[in-house]
């Protein structure tokens, strides 16, 4: 007898070979007689090598089973045990199966089997070229594109296997039968997948294995099918990449968030299995408060801040500082950068909370009148230039402005820019403050000493001075005392001389000779004499006159004057 061995298992079909040349190949090298299969038998071991155990089985030729096929059992010479007979190999040892055959032994049977599409056991007894060579009862075929298969050591793994499979091809006459075990094992797979989507029910807390990792989330093997949990599920902080807290291979429990039956998707959270951060927000930040947090993320119109895991507010760039309008949050705040803020708003329901920054330094508006009173002059850069004036900067986060027509009072100044420039110190005189609007009204002008500055300066209470009586309207005159220089008269309601020309003005329209007669005979009752000392002179636009300076107020460049 030869020293025993194994067979050298035979090359995999190259992928240009056909099918048909695969199985013609086979049925060539694997033909056997009728008569050797189905032998139910007592076997003794008699040697035992790496690969294989053989037997006697008192025929001139000994049987063979692959050694994998005892899964660890010990085995040794002289050892006896039932193997069925199932054919013959290459070298002419036969092959043995420890497995009493339940599968038909006559054709009728595989044909009912075939017709009915029904699933049968085989065991791979040898791999061979293009795929394996099966035991069904008779030799049978099964390429090694329907073997559920692929590489090299996986094929050697699977001879001494039993499986399950479904005939593809059966011949009688020829006696070739072709098996195919792959669409089985997908027509299982699929079969558990339907049952896992109407077993999974949403809510519950399922068991899983991570599968992949994407940068969207993670897919998690519930025990024939996947679900997806998202990014944004893992964990209430924020998690940027499902890698930096889940490994594949690592064994999680989630929440069923959502089953899909007829998409075959189902969403799972596992921050759901933890206390919401959120439930307590209201109670632990309250408006005005103040908290520190983490920069997570810097956007282009504000920057989100981690108060706590789980917990972020927004700095909106309009929040973020008193002193410049900030175009971009990234010019304030950068990733990671701790910041100290004040909360201004609170939305549990949408998990919102709004932050100031500036806030934290205090509004540098809440003195500004006592700061920046009324005709108080300031000095200042300009800040910037529009078409209707100029900003100017007072202090850190004031500003005033400067409207166009209070550049100058020498020139009409059409545009700002024409007089001004970013970055200027200029000095001004504050006109107005309102600081619930946050208005500044400032004046250049203002400052530039003008003739009513001068003759207000060279004069005081008291005074006598020459002026040009002008428009007289409800009880006031306009009195011109120079070139620019204005001042008010108060004429008294008693005047008599006043009143006198008056009435004469109103007799003019309807004459009363006799009215008028006696009006003057009262006025003149003394004789010319007397009325010549006690005739005061009427007032009349244009009329020349002495004045009395009662109040000069150079704040608002204001003269109030009297008749002397």
């Amino acid at each position: 007898m030869s020293n025993p061995s194994a067979p050298e298992p035979h090359p995999v079909a190259e992928p240009n070979e056909s099918f048909e040349d695969t199985l013609s190949q086979y049925e060539k090298t694997h033909s056997r007689k009728k008569e050797d299969g189905g032998k139910q038998l007592e076997g003794t071991v008699i040697a035992v090598s790496a690969e294989s155990v053989f037997f006697d089985i008192g025929f001139k030729t000994e049987g063979i089973i692959p050694l994998a096929a005892f899964q660890g059992e010990a085995v040794k010479p002289g050892d006896k045990m039932q193997v069925s007979v199932k054919g013959r190999d290459l070298e002419g040892y036969y092959e043995l199966s420890r497995q009493k055959i339940a599968q038909p032994r006559d054709w009728s049977s595989l044909e009912r089997a075939f017709a009915d599409k029904a699933t049968i056991v085989g065991t791979v007894t040898g791999v061979i070229k293009g795929g394996f060579s099966v035991d069904v009862g008779v030799r049978a075929f099964m390429p090694a594109s329907r073997s559920g298969v692929r590489d090299a050591a996986d094929m050697e793994k699977l001879v001494g296997q039993e499986i399950r499979c479904r005939i593809i091809k059966l011949d009688a006459t020829e006696e070739d039968v072709v098996v195919d075990r792959r669409a089985l094992a997908e027509e299982e797979e699929r079969g558990v997948k339907e049952r896992r989507y109407l077993e999974i029910r949403e809510g519950e807390i399922v068991r899983g294995t991570v599968r992949s990792l994407m940068d969207y989330g993670a897919f998690v093997d519930l025990g024939g099918v996947d679900g997806l949990l998202h990014v944004g599920e893992i964990a209430w902080s924020r998690v940027n990449k499902p890698a930096d807290i889940l490994s594949v291979g690592q064994q999680i429990e989630a929440r069923v968030l959502k089953v899909d039956a007829e998409k075959r998707r189902i969403s799972l959270g596992m921050k759901q299995l933890q206390k919401d951060p959120w439930d307590s927000a209201v109670e632990k930040y309250k408006l005005g408060d103040r908290a520190r947090g983490t920069v997570n993320r810097v956007l282009e119109f504000g920057a989100f801040v981690e108060l706590e895991p789980g917990i972020e507010g927004l700095i909106h760039v309009s929040e973020m500082s008193w002193a410049k309008k900030v175009r971009i949050a990234s010019d304030v705040v950068k990733p990671s950068e701790t910041v100290e803020v004040v909360v201004l708003g609170v939305n549990p329901a949408e998990h919102r909370i709004a932050l100031g920054l500036k806030q934290v330094l205090g509004d540098p508006w809440a003195n500004v009148a006592q700061s920046f009173p009324a005709g108080s002059v300031i000095e200042g850069p300009v800040t910037s230039l529009t078409k209707f004036g100029a900003f100017v900067q007072l202090a850190e986060g004031i500003e005033g402005m400067i409207h166009v027509s209070d550049i100058s009072a020498e020139k009409r100044i059409e545009y700002p820019q024409d007089v001004l420039k970013v970055g200027q110190l200029v000095k001004a005189q504050v006109l107005a403050v309102d600081t619930t609007k946050r208005l500044l009204r400032l004046g250049m002008k203002q400052l530039v000493p003008t003739s009513l500055d001068e003759y207000i300066a060279e004069h005081k209470e008291g005074d006598v001075v020459t002026g040009r009586m002008g428009e007289v309207s409800g009880g006031n005159a306009r009195v011109e005392l120079g070139d620019g220089i204005n001042a008010t008269c108060r004429i008294a309601a008693a005047d008599p001389a006043t009143k006198l020309a008056e009435a004469v003005a109103q007799s003019a329209s309807k004459p009363d000779l006799s009215s008028l007669s006696s009006k003057l005979k009262a006025h003149w009752k003394g004789g010319p004499a007397a009325a010549a000392e006690s005739k005061p002179e009427a007032v009349r636009t244009g009329q020349i006159r002495k004045f009395r300076i009662m109040k000069l107020d150079p704040a608002v460049k204001r003269i109030d004057l009297e008749l002397a």
